[in-house]
């Protein structure tokens, strides 16, 4: 953990001295246009890469009953049996985060020394609040990017900010965003089991998504950015001609070097599983293996040695050996003679 808050601790403060000492293209323009092309080759190789994965077993995870006899109710949603199942557990996997809904965790009696299950829904209440902010978020942000701004922005936008406290605005997802990484960032510090498994790619984009997080709410509510200047400088990037950076404030570019940085690792992080929850065979697979047999279309083409042929290249052995045999020898001899045309001896009388 303290290696990974360094690192990013690091970033934030390279992004600031550097760009007061005259480097605001290379941390407003060069990084952010490297961190896309990186961004968006990284994914194409990643979903390629899963793509031409096979996929040897039906391994779909089951929440469940599976369909079997006509008075057994199946579970349709948790157990998808067919492709608009299986649509439909996306679905709710996606937007509502359905399996996490399920979570559970363990207690110990220590009197009794027994196992007590019970739900836990606090991660995904605040992993859910934690996507949709940062979707709000980032759809807000478009405005840096189109002129005139759309309706639909503006309307997110008074939404996001229904409540109107304080100038400017307070906007929910601002609270709700920094609710979520800290009960995210204390889940793994509390808990010693999680803390115990928990690596420094887990902490590392933590921390980056703290540090976007932390210098957009600074730049909106205490030390303020001239947004029509930020503007006409991301818009300039969007078209590659650049504009003067005058006027613009250092967490500026701070913000933008963790959006940056983020963006760099991203195809090659934990955080990728935005795209892989659509590749997973244990997600987009029916659960309908008592029905189908699930072949392998990566598998080579086997040559199988049927016992019948086995027993055509061995009769005469397994015979003297006394072994049974379907066909005897003589029903062989007189099959093989029919075939070739010579006349089959009667067989001697009893």
């Amino acid at each position: 953990m303290i290696v990974s808050f360094v690192a990013a601790l690091l970033i934030g403060l390279a992004a600031w001295t550097g760009s007061q000492a005259g480097l605001q293209y290379l941390f407003g323009m060069a990084l952010p246009l490297l961190a896309v092309v990186v961004f968006i080759g990284g994914m194409i190789w990643r979903v390629l890469y899963w793509a031409k994965s096979p996929v040897p077993f039906a391994i779909p995870t089951t929440g469940g009953q599976e369909r079997s006899l006509d008075w057994i109710k199946p579970a349709r949603l948790d157990t998808p049996m067919t492709k608009a199942g299986v649509v439909g557990r996306m679905l709710l996997e996606v937007l509502l985060f359905r399996s996490l809904f399920r979570n559970t965790t363990t207690r110990v009696d220590p009197q009794n020394m027994r196992i007590t299950y019970f739900s836990s829904k606090w991660l995904w209440l605040f992993a859910l609040l934690f996507h949709y902010c940062f979707l709000v978020t980032f759809i807000r942000h478009f405005r840096f990017f189109l002129e005139p701004v759309p309706v639909c922005l503006e309307w997110v936008e008074f939404f996001d900010g229904i409540l109107q406290v304080g100038v400017p605005t307070l906007f929910l997802s601002n609270v709700l965003i920094v609710c979520a990484l800290l009960f995210l960032f204390l889940r793994r510090i509390v808990n010693p089991k999680l803390r115990y498994i928990s690596m420094a790619n887990d902490y590392f984009p933590l921390f980056l998504i703290m540090g976007l997080v932390g210098t957009g709410i600074c730049m909106r509510y205490f030390d303020k950015l001239d947004v029509a200047q930020a503007k006409v400088f991301i818009m300039g990037i969007v078209h590659f001609s650049p504009q003067s950076v005058e006027g613009l404030n250092p967490l500026f570019f701070t913000h933008l070097t963790f959006l940056s940085v983020l963006l760099i690792i991203f195809p090659f992080s934990k955080l990728v599983h935005m795209g892989g929850v659509f590749l997973s065979p244990t997600r987009n697979l029916p659960c309908n293996t008592r029905q189908v047999r699930h072949v392998n279309p990566w598998n080579k083409p086997t040559v199988f040695h049927t016992y019948a042929e086995y027993e055509d290249d061995f009769r005469e052995p397994m015979a003297e050996a006394g072994l049974p045999l379907e066909i005897s020898l003589e029903e062989a001899q007189a099959h093989d003679n029919e075939k070739s045309g010579k006349p089959v001896e009667p067989a001697s009388a009893q």
